[in-house]
């Protein structure tokens, strides 16, 4: 009997969408060898790009890296392997490197291949990477800053999804043995844990802080439908990036604020626990999904439950399956042949007008690693 899955996901419809999955990356890495699928698909056909700017290139690879995990094919291997040059590339001469998101770029492409292979120039390029997102800490206030020239007063802030790139410098830490990495990931996190959460469970998307002081100021949003709502993926990241750093230091912090933005995002879910882009929106508002922010959840889910027992183990493991069981019926592309991606019906930006109701590449990397989650009964190792 299966450890963590439940009445609500059928093992043997998991392995259908494993194996449909892994057609679906066959016939997307004929295109792309050394580019890399856009951060949202046009109609479901990912364009191609390059991986010289924008933050998601390292998710494609990660699928890649997935599938080898899931079938020990080389040819797998192989096509990661092949796109770890374009990396030191990037990181080597400095193609749009200032930002935050060096840890999505990283982490599932560079530090999974070393992980997986011992690759040192993928190790070297990981690193490089950790060094750029550490210049972006300020110790006023004690954060990385997202976007933006460094100090720029309007945007002098963390944003929530860095959550998930601070893993990177917990790596470096490890490899390394310099625990200045550690340190500044853990004292990003703590600023972010005691400012990005409202008293309700809900989050913000982006907080500010004073640049002159580092005086907390405001949250704001970028992707949400309001500074007020919640947006949907935000809190996903919210939901498995408190999970990422409990990981690493077991921090009380952590727990206690993944189990209430995660009872908030569940309290809110539609009747197909997929939610809407924004958590305002619920069944009947005829708004836009976002499938990526409910596979990103799942992982944080799968990853919290490795520390829990009894009931409050039941009950997160429930909505995992709950959530994955509908990804896996509803919104993985069965049947729509033309598309080179896995999960319809994400979002990437509502208020951009980008990327509505397509697929996008970050949540077909989540989606893979929920299943292999499930599928090794959740023992896979994170490249978080």
């Amino acid at each position: 009997m299966s450890i963590i899955m439940n009445e609500y996901l059928n093992r043997d419809r998991l392995q259908e969408a494993i194996w449909f999955s892994l057609k679906k990356i066959d016939f997307a890495k004929e295109t792309f060898k050394t580019t890399f699928p856009d951060h949202a698909s046009v109609d479901n056909v990912y364009p191609e790009t390059e991986n010289v700017k924008g933050w998601n290139q390292g998710f494609w690879t990660g699928m890649l890296w997935i599938a080898y995990e899931l079938t020990g094919n080389e040819e797998y291997r192989k096509a990661a392997e092949m796109q770890i040059p374009t990396y030191t590339k990037r990181v080597v001469e400095e193609l749009t490197v200032d930002h935050h998101d060096m840890g999505f770029l990283y982490t599932p492409s560079c530090v999974a291949a070393y992980k997986l292979t011992g690759n040192e120039e993928a190790k070297k390029a990981a690193m490089m990477a950790a060094d750029f997102l550490m210049r972006r800490y300020h110790e006023k206030g004690e954060f990385i800053q997202a976007w933006g020239k460094l100090d720029a007063p309007d945007n002098y802030r963390l944003i929530i999804d860095c959550l998930l790139n601070i893993p990177i410098l917990y790596w470096a830490a490890e490899v390394s043995g310099d625990r200045k990495y550690d340190e500044t990931a853990l004292k990003h996190f703590n600023t972010t844990a005691v400012h990005i959460m409202r008293e309700n469970g809900s989050t913000y998307h982006t907080f500010y802080f004073d640049p002159e002081t580092g005086k907390p100021l405001k949250g704001v949003t970028a992707q949400g439908a309001s500074d007020d709502s919640c947006w949907a993926r935000g809190q996903a990241w919210g939901i498995y990036g408190m999970m990422l750093t409990y990981k690493y230091h077991k921090s009380d912090i952590a727990m206690e604020r993944f189990k209430k933005i995660t009872d908030y995002y569940i309290g809110l879910l539609p009747q197909d626990y997929v939610p809407f882009w924004d958590m305002i929106f619920g069944d009947g508002s005829g708004e836009p999904r976002d499938s990526s922010a409910a596979a990103i959840a799942v992982c944080g889910l799968l990853e919290a439950v490795k520390y829990m027992q009894g009931e409050e183990r039941k009950k997160y493991l429930t909505y995992a399956n709950k959530m994955m069981a509908s990804l896996v019926d509803d919104y993985l592309c069965w049947g729509v042949d033309e598309c080179n991606g896995l999960l319809l019906h994400a979002t990437y930006s509502v208020p951009h007008n980008s990327g509505v109701d397509e697929c996008n590449i970050w949540g077909d990397y989540f989606f893979m690693e929920a299943l292999i989650r499930f599928v090794t009964e959740n023992k896979w190792e994170l490249y978080w």
